[in-house]
């Protein structure tokens, strides 16, 4: 147990994205009765907090989070030091974490994602020991199957009720589905619940108040608008909006456009444009959609509300109009992240899509893509769902300029591997498709019925050259301060520092 938390990571290389692949069930034996009343200070003397710890948030409220940095500032208050920090993603509200990386407090990082200044701070050696980026699917599994042990979860709660139940979809900081918060509460030695909302019943709670060990009351752990952080519109851009209109034609002869067709999109301009291209397209052929799933936008509401889909699973929401839906349609369901993504989970919802629609830092020749660090070595993201979405999807697409600013997204080889190319099925860009060589069925039947402009990968990667030139690599330095893992728990690759 914990044993990924002090190694290197080195000795568990990535051999296949189905090579570990398995079934399994978990037994869920939590059973506590809430405590409440505690105070923030009278809770935490109740962990007895120690040197070492292992303590968990989640990224619901993303960058309208308080609770962390609340939480994280009472814990420098007592000197522990050597704590790891297991949040499912961290943001720019959480800059607190580069202070406590600086003073000893927090040595390790486990998240899925991470922007803004606790990102630079790790790409610049801050953090003593190197983080572990996880997918969204392969955090659960790895807390489920007690690969790592939560000491403590302290879980930003929009709404308890008297049985300590847990709703994010009421209170004044609502924030809609708790899926990634789900796998914390059920396996930590103690959950922590911290609310701005008391109610006496909620109407659909996320996690059971069984998993709840204490009840925390403050006066405020958000702001809900800042759920709505990073791009959540659609493109303007006449190149993107072409992107879109190829994507669109290629899923419309994929062979998957047919009733009980189910999708995913990203929340990025470029993806949001091909969901409303593909809302065109289904209203114009008539077909009907069994789900759409991940983190749900404005746009899969509207979907779901026209009949154009039969459900939506929802493991965290994009905006407010989603977290509204969460409330008023009934086949809107919240999820928690082991449902939606874990690969050892048999039922999981990523595994029964049809097309998935994804973005990219860089994509190389063997399409491997990456999307947790910039060509300069600066962490800008993670993986999140995309690898767990791309292996799981039967089509899945990423969507990009082929270049932008004169740096070409079409590289030798990426920076760091995210998603292996293995489960990158096409390259839609500006300037031609590129569709993964063992497709050859999807190639021929392209080329035979549309006008779309299939190419090589290769090819792609000689048309942005002549307009770039050829990108100078920027060397690697020695010192490793990430680790980017596949779903399985395996290696893929390491983040060397900037």
């Amino acid at each position: 147990m914990n044993n990924i938390l002090g190694r290197e990571g080195l000795d568990n290389p990535f051999k296949g994205a189905f090579v570990n692949k398995k079934n399994a069930k978990y037994e869920l034996t939590k059973n506590v009765k809430p405590v409440f009343g505690k105070t923030l200070s009278s809770a935490l003397d109740e962990l007895k907090l120690h040197d070492g710890m292992v303590i968990s948030f989640h990224h619901h409220l993303r960058n309208g989070d308080y609770v962390l940095d609340m939480v994280m500032r009472e814990i420098q208050k007592r000197g522990i030091k050597d704590l790891t920090v297991m949040a499912s993603s961290i943001f720019p509200c959480h800059e607190i974490l580069v202070e406590l990386m600086e003073d000893g407090t927090v040595t390790q990082l486990m998240t899925s994602y991470m922007s803004g200044p606790v990102a630079k701070a790790v790409s610049y050696g801050k953090c003593k020991k190197p983080v572990i980026m996880t997918t969204h699917g392969g955090r659960p599994r790895m807390i489920l199957e007690k690969e790592v042990t939560i000491d403590a979860a302290f879980l930003a709660s929009p709404c308890v009720d008297d049985q300590g139940n847990i709703s994010g979809s009421e209170g004044k900081s609502f924030c809609g589905s708790l899926g990634y918060a789900a796998a914390d509460a059920q396996m930590a030695k103690k959950t922590i619940a911290i609310t701005d909302t008391r109610v006496s019943k909620v109407k659909r709670p996320d996690i059971e108040g069984r998993f709840v060990d204490m009840v925390v009351e403050v006066d405020r752990i958000g702001d809900p608008a800042g759920i709505v952080s990073g791009t959540t519109q659609i493109t303007k851009d006449p190149i993107g909006l072409k992107i879109a209109r190829d994507c669109r034609t290629l899923i419309e002869h994929s062979g998957l456009f047919k009733n009980g067709f189910s999708m995913q999109t990203g929340a990025g301009g470029i993806s949001l444009a091909v969901a409303d291209e593909m809302h065109r397209a289904m209203k114009e052929k008539n077909i009907k959609g069994s789900f759409g799933c991940g983190g749900i936008t404005g746009y899969f509401v509207k979907m779901l509300e026209e009949g154009l889909f039969e459900n939506l699973y929802d493991v965290q929401c994009f905006d407010l109009s989603a977290v509204d839906s969460t409330e008023k349609n009934a086949n809107h369901h919240k999820i928690s992240a082991d449902l939606y993504a874990n690969p050892n989970n048999p039922d999981h919802v990523a595994g029964k899509l049809d097309v998935v629609i994804l973005g990219a830092s860089e994509i190389d020749l063997d399409y491997n893509v990456n999307v947790t660090t910039g060509s300069d070595g600066i962490i800008l993201g993670g993986s999140g769902g995309h690898a767990d979405t791309a292996a799981g999807a039967k089509l899945s697409i990423i969507v990009s300029k082929l270049f932008n600013a004169r740096i070409s997204c079409l590289v030798d080889k990426v920076r760091t591997v995210t998603t292996p190319g293995e489960t990158i099925d096409v390259f839609v860009t500006d300037r031609g498709i590129a569709i993964n060589p063992r497709h050859a069925d999807l190639i021929k039947k392209l080329k035979s019925e549309t006008n779309l402009e299939i190419k090589t990968i290769e090819e792609l990667k000689e048309i942005a050259e002549s307009f770039t030139g050829k990108p100078q690599v920027k060397p690697r330095s020695a010192e490793v301060v990430g680790i980017s893992t596949y779903r399985d728990g395996t290696v893929l690759d390491v983040i060397n520092k900037a």
